[in-house]
Order: C-alpha cells, then structure tokens, then sequence
C-alpha cells in the first residue's frame, strides 16, 4: 500500500516536472522577434488575397450540413453489418426502412435544391 502511494507520488512528480522542463525550456528557444509574415494567418502556402472575414453563401453550410448528416447516418450501417447474420429478416427489414428513410431525406434536399451550387 506505501510503495503504491509512493509510485504515485513519483509519478506526479516527473509528470509535473517534466511539463515545467518543456514549458521553460521552448520559452527558452523561441524567438521573440515578430515580422509580418509570421503573422499571416496560414493556408496551405498559398498568399491570402481577402480577409478572413468575408460572406460566404448559405448553401456552402448547408452543404457540409447535409454531408455530415448522412456521413453519420452511415456509420450506423457498419454495426449492423457485422452482426447481421444474428439479425437475420428482422436486422434486414429495420435496415430497409432505415435506408428508406435516408433516400427519402436526401430526395427531400434534393427537390428544396440544398444540393445546388449555384
């Protein structure tokens, strides 16, 4: 019971000591001169021609929306792919009216014209 104690006691010690170390020791290394392309905000290397703060479009979120919405929806497919052979008629039926449902979410973005660009 005392040796645990004393490992934990240890261990926070060398944790704690060595987030001080790497805290001191980048203070340390760093340089303290600012220039103006340090401040740039970064983008793949490509030179920024607007601000960062420009409009975008509302379909370009409801895009990414959408996406995410049925990205997630697959992954519940997964699952019931593994135990499928458990799930026999029954796994296959709810699958069917989950799928359904999913086709007839994406036709309803469809015809609102969610998915269009322009």
């Amino acid at each position: 019971m005392i040796r645990t104690a004393r490992r934990r006691k240890t261990r926070r010690v060398v944790a704690t000591g060595f987030a001080l170390f790497t805290l001191v020791f980048s203070s340390l290394l760093h340089s303290e001169k600012y220039n103006k392309v340090k401040l740039e905000p970064y983008e793949c290397g490509i030179e920024p021609v607007t601000d960062a703060r420009d409009r975008y479009s509302i379909r370009y979120y409801l895009v990414a929306m959408l996406f995410v919405i049925f990205d997630v929806e697959t992954v519940f497919m997964f699952p019931w792919a593994v135990i499928f052979n458990k799930l026999l008629l029954f796994g296959l039926i709810e699958m069917l009216v989950f799928i359904f449902i999913l086709v007839v979410g994406y036709y309803y973005a469809w015809q609102k014209g969610a998915l269009e660009w322009a």
